[in-house]
């Protein structure tokens, strides 16, 4: 998975690699460096 330092905090949707179901992934950034982190699966 590859993240964007560049926007601080950001919050978007993509599909698990393995099992194709959504994921929900919200990383947060302060001085390029990646500080949270959060992924909570989607059911569907």
């Amino acid at each position: 998975m590859l993240l964007d330092p560049s926007i601080l905090q950001q919050t978007y949707v993509e599909d698990c690699e393995v099992c194709c179901n959504p994921i929900e992934v919200t990383p947060i950034f302060q001085g390029g460096e990646l500080t949270s982190f959060e992924a909570i699966d989607i059911a569907q």
